[in-house]
């Protein structure tokens, strides 16, 4: 690993662009952090925030498309020289099919076979296609590091990974992926540095929730199971994605209201969960606030608590029992009203809360003497990023 190598981790999206710089360490340093968001809607805003007051900024973006978010982003990169420049950039990559189970270097062979993935992933993979297109069209010498979120799941058990559909589909790469595998692959690390190895090699439930959501099983450090399948729109309720259907809705709404599969699939992704069921808003903090008041947010509320207690509780009987419950992302972290609601009736499976703990959004929100350990983890998919592209283009 060279010392003068500084990476540039982006996550990019279809409306938001995620960016954070590292500089070589063990684990690699975090020098700033930055996002584009709200792309596509008004007030786009760039802003980041770094250790160097005189580079941190906040400014709004003319336009709100993601050829302007695209562009502001290639202008503060070429901004960047000398010892401030980044010299290596990895993308998270949210669908890897079955052929990218490893971080590696972008190339023009690799882009042919994402783009023919797109339509797993409508809302992620064009985007993080287009970015690294354009990238390497502004900065040709610069090196591009692919980290896919669906190789942690890659080697899940096979009763967990087949697809109850005719087998012959399997051939063709359809089977149960699973995603949000950077985060994953952080909290398992970040597990065993809090709690030791033995924890990380026990029966550990990671609550990944977040605008998506998503959790996994995991035993002897291996995954077993995991909520999302085939493509990010299964599993729990989302945001604006529904989460697991009956498949015979889509024939019934092509049916009754000539629905096509795409607008199906478009339904399915963007008008559904937290913001279909509420009618009002697909952030969880806002729909906390007013459920009182609105029995539309209460419900969404409910039935997303609802739908991650039940996903729990089928881990635990996958796994054999439970050691460790892990909750992270934007809800997970931050929503203490959520966790509780979450756990309410697990007390059966050995799962309990420490309120206080719990409101404080402390690092372990379960009492001394419980059986399971409850942690709230911050996860960092930028670090694992930064972390995969030191390893892949350092010393070999």
């Amino acid at each position: 690993m060279t010392s003068d190598m500084r990476v540039l981790a982006v996550n990019g999206g279809s409306s938001s662009i995620k960016l954070a710089l590292f500089k070589a360490g063990d684990p690699p340093q975090r020098v700033l952090h930055g996002e584009i968001e709200r792309i596509g809607l008004p007030g786009t805003c760039f802003r980041v925030e770094s250790l160097n007051p005189a580079e941190s900024f906040s400014r709004p973006l003319p336009g709100p498309d993601q050829g302007v978010a695209v562009s502001a982003l290639m202008d503060w990169l070429d901004r960047r020289k000398g010892a401030d420049a980044a010299t290596a950039v990895g993308h998270r990559v949210v669908h890897g099919g079955s052929k990218y189970t490893q971080p590696q270097r972008v190339t023009a062979s690799m882009l042919a076979e994402l783009r023919i993935l797109s339509p797993l992933d409508p809302e992620h993979l064009p985007e993080e296609i287009l970015l690294t297109e354009t990238l390497h069209r502004r900065f040709p010498g610069l090196p591009q590091v692919a980290c896919f979120d669906t190789a942690f799941h890659h080697d899940l058990p096979r009763v967990a990974r087949l697809l109850p559909i005719p087998r012959r589909y399997e051939a063709l790469g359809v089977r149960r992926y699973g995603f949000h595998g950077l985060s994953y692959a952080y909290l398992m690390e970040e597990l065993a540095r809090r709690a030791g190895p033995n924890a990380a090699e026990g029966r550990v439930i990671l609550a990944h929730l977040g605008s998506g959501a998503s959790l996994a099983a995991v035993h002897h450090g291996k995954p077993m199971d995991t909520s999302m399948s085939f493509t990010p729109s299964s599993g729990v309720p989302m945001s604006t994605r529904s989460g697991d259907l009956d498949p015979g809705l889509a024939g019934y709404l092509a049916r009754t209201e000539q629905m096509t599969a795409t607008a199906f699939s478009e339904m399915n992704r963007a008008r559904s969960g937290l913001l279909g069921i509420s009618e009002t808003s697909s952030d969880m903090h806002a729909l906390l606030a007013c459920e009182a008041a609105d029995v539309r947010a209460a419900e969404a509320v409910d039935i997303f608590c609802y739908q991650v207690k039940k996903c729990v509780g089928s881990f635990v009987a996958a796994l054999g029992g439970l050691d460790t419950l892990v909750f992270a992302g934007g809800i997970g972290e931050n929503a203490p009203t959520v966790r509780t609601r979450i756990c309410e009736g697990l007390g059966c499976v050995g799962v309990e809360l420490d309120e206080a703990r719990n409101a404080a959004n402390q690092g372990v929100i379960s009492p001394a003497a419980s059986r399971v350990a409850v942690r709230v983890l911050r996860t960092d998919e930028a670090a694992m990023i930064a972390k995969a592209v030191f390893q892949v283009l350092g010393p070999q």
